[in-house]
């Protein structure tokens, strides 16, 4: 039983209701018995973590009084209450799956950031920051890709390996002395996994606004022809103590005797002394080594081949966050493993530690379980990730990829676009007419003007390509895969970017949150927007529980499909194009049939079930028996205007015509006060574009104006087709 508060509760309001649910939440097709990625990371989340973050409460929560919040707080008993932030963050990574767009990758974010940080608002700017500087100042650098949606797919490639590899999950449970036996310990295990891993993979690369700017000067001399090194212009950071020492309850906590019982002044001497701890004696280095390796990665990044390593910034920096999230006693050392495997991801080990060009002496899982899964994870997954540096976007990467976890290995298939087949025949003509080319003393190939010639390479094309690629054998030198045997192989096919929905409009997610806490205000401010703060339209959007804020950003998310089917955008851009003041019938006529759809599919998804039952008996004009009516309604997860079945889109509109009119308003008139309320925010405006009429025949316009949306999105640009009458 996956989601067993739901069932207890079931039982409950059979004997005083007299209604059946909450009933079990619909499981993804091929859930249960699935390997593959999808599969094996939903079933982690659905049937292994039973009982995640559930408390004993049944003294507490007596004679009907209880401690969980739904819509409003005591809605629902506490339990149930973790069960469906549980269920919010399943049906989160299964919406992620179906697109794997960074809009979708948020909702992800938001989930663990609300269930294991205790308040998205408190850290968002961690998350934020990262995809609003990575869109905006990627394009000046000369390699740089994706690590948005990236960090996602990584928290479930390792979700789906705990699930499918009994080798991974022994060790683990080995080295945190997990030795319970039966599902109950399983499940313990499995919820332990979930919250330390989600916090080692989601924000791994957390700290490249560090390497950024660094990147940028450098690529500054490389678009040149100039290679990195000495004589090239580089920065490096100064008081870094800022980023690195630790404060007075830290160091307390650090040096108490059930934690380190030493006194650590800063993150590098914590680092240093925990990763020499658990590697120093299969690699042979010491604490003062690492140390001083630690100390000159920001300051001295010459003395490591002119690079600036971003997962050393990033496990400072989620250090701070997590002191300002947590109690300083609720940190422990489980913290601190996810914060040096965030820390030994990216060029630490291979060239500080293992030397893995060199030596063949791959991190065992037994060492440190989160890093050996964070490595390979990160290596992994190259697919389906946005090229933003120069030469990226001139590279060959994957844009799909199918995995099958059976029999304890990974076989991955990686799916490059055939519309690039002849990028692919000009790689292998020129490595044929390398590989022609004469051998050189030393055996390097010598070209005509008689200099040493490189393979030619198209990466990623290249490192998978062949029956020993190079990826697989990186992967191998880097991590050891004799518990997790790896096969990849390469295949074309057509590109297919159906459910990416992509609209003209355009938010860096700082949005996102605004918007949802405006539309949520619109309930009780419709007609006062002038005169409330956004303070308090931001406290009343934390008093409610996790699904319902989800459904507020879930309806943000879908109003850029609603503005473009009224030929509208937002954006935080300048623009000359008219401002949208109010929506006009014409326009509510078109979304919102389409906002009641996804009210009804949202519902589904969450398990709700249409019935009215819990509103017999109240008179709902009276203002504590309707309280006690919703109140039914949280507990039995019943709704009067929800649909049940598989249901079309076509009966879904119908079913919208056939509602009173103040329950069709819902889904239309939250947008009107919504306009005014989200002035509030800087910067985001919603527009509508303005042409001309289109003369008769004029097809070819017809057409273009049809493909607008897409054709707008890709060029990053405003076009008016009124000029091209």
């Amino acid at each position: 039983m996956a989601y067993t508060a739901f069932e207890d509760q079931r039982l409950k309001n059979l004997s005083t209701y007299d209604i059946n649910g909450p009933l079990q939440p619909p499981t993804a097709p091929g859930l249960k018995d699935g390997y593959d990625l999808r599969s094996a990371a939903l079933r982690f989340l659905r049937e292994s973590c039973e009982g995640l973050r559930f408390e004993d409460m049944s003294e507490r929560e007596k004679d009907g009084v209880y401690l969980g919040k739904s819509f409003s707080a005591g809605q629902i008993p506490y339990n149930m209450q973790m069960d469906v932030d549980r269920l919010c963050l399943e049906k989160s990574l299964e919406t992620f799956f179906e697109s794997g767009v960074a809009e979708d990758a948020y909702n992800v974010y938001y989930c663990f950031l609300e269930m294991f940080f205790g308040r998205y608002g408190r850290n968002k700017k961690m998350v934020e920051l990262l995809s609003e500087y990575e869109s905006n100042g990627s394009s000046l650098l000369m390699k740089h890709r994706d690590h948005y949606s990236h960090s996602v797919y990584v928290f479930a490639l390792g979700l789906a390996i705990y699930e499918t590899n009994s080798h991974f999950r022994d060790a683990y449970r080995k080295f945190y002395h997990l030795t319970g036996e039966g599902s109950a310990a399983d499940h313990a295990a499995a919820c332990r996994f979930l919250e330390f891993w989600g916090l080692t993979s989601l924000f791994h690369d957390i700290g490249y606004p560090f390497e950024l700017p660094f990147e940028q000067v450098i690529s500054y001399f490389e678009v040149r022809g100039q290679d990195r090194g000495p004589g090239s212009l580089y920065i490096a950071y100064r008081n870094i103590e800022a980023l690195t020492a630790l404060d007075k309850p830290l160091k307390d906590l650090f040096a108490s005797p059930s934690m380190y019982g030493r006194v650590f002044e800063t993150t590098n001497e914590l680092f240093a002394y925990d990763v020499t701890e658990k590697l120093g004696p299969h690699y042979n280095f010491t604490e003062v080594y690492l140390k001083d390796i630690l100390d000159r990665k920001p300051a001295a990044p010459d003395t490591f081949k002119y690079y600036m390593d971003h997962a050393f910034f990033s496990a400072a920096r989620l250090l701070k966050e997590l002191s300002d999230a947590l109690e300083t006693e609720d940190i422990t050392k489980d913290h601190v493993d996810a914060l040096s495997a965030i820390l030994l991801h990216n060029s630490l080990f291979k060239f500080s530690i293992a030397f893995y060009k060199d030596r063949n002496d791959p991190l065992l899982m037994s060492d440190h379980p989160l890093a050996f899964l964070l490595m390979l994870c990160d290596e992994l997954q190259c697919w389906d990730r946005i090229s933003y540096g120069r030469n990226s976007r001139k590279e060959l990467h994957p844009m799909a990829a199918d995995f099958d976890f059976t029999g304890n290995a990974v076989k991955a298939v990686y799916y490059f676009d055939s519309d690039e087949d002849d990028k692919i025949k000009d790689y292998w003509i020129d490595l044929d007419a390398w590989k022609a080319l004469p051998d050189g003393p030393d055996g390097k190939k010598i070209g005509p003007d008689g200099k040493i010639k490189k393979a030619p390479r198209l990466k990623d094309y290249s490192d998978m390509a062949g029956t020993d690629p190079d990826f697989v054998s990186d992967i191998r030198r880097i991590v050891d895969t004799s518990g997790i045997p790896l096969s990849i192989r390469i295949e074309t096919k057509e590109a297919d970017y159906t459910n990416k929905h992509t609209y003209l409009s355009t938010s860096n997610f700082m949005h996102l949150c605004d918007f949802a806490v405006s539309l949520n205000g619109r309930y009780s401010h419709d007609g006062q927007e002038d005169t409330v703060s956004a303070e308090q339209l931001e406290n009343e959007f934390e008093a409610l529980s996790l699904e319902y804020k989800l459904s507020n950003i879930n309806q943000v998310k879908s109003f850029s499909k609603y503005l473009n089917a009224i030929q509208c955008f937002y954006t935080d851009k300048p623009v000359q194009y008219p401002m949208l003041k109010a929506f006009t019938d014409a326009h509510t006529d078109m979304f919102a049939p389409m906002e009641h759809e996804r009210w009804v599919r949202e519902h589904q998804a969450m398990g709700w079930m249409y019935g009215k039952e819990y509103e017999n008996g109240f008179d709902l004009e009276n203002k504590e028996e309707a309280a006690a009516s919703k109140k039914i309604r949280e507990l039995t997860r019943r709704h009067k205007l929800t649909m049940d079945g598989d249901v079309t889109s076509e009966q879904i509109k119908v079913h919208y015509y056939g509602l009173p009119e103040k329950d069709r308003d819902k889904d239309w008139r939250p947008f009107n006060s919504m306009l005014k309320l989200i002035k509030k925010f800087d910067g985001l405006r919603i527009y509508q574009l303005d042409m001309a009429p289109i003369p008769k025949g004029a097809k070819v316009i017809d057409k273009l104006r049809e493909l607008a949306g897409g054709i707008l999105k890709q060029a990053g640009a405003i076009l008016d087709l009124s000029d091209k009458k």
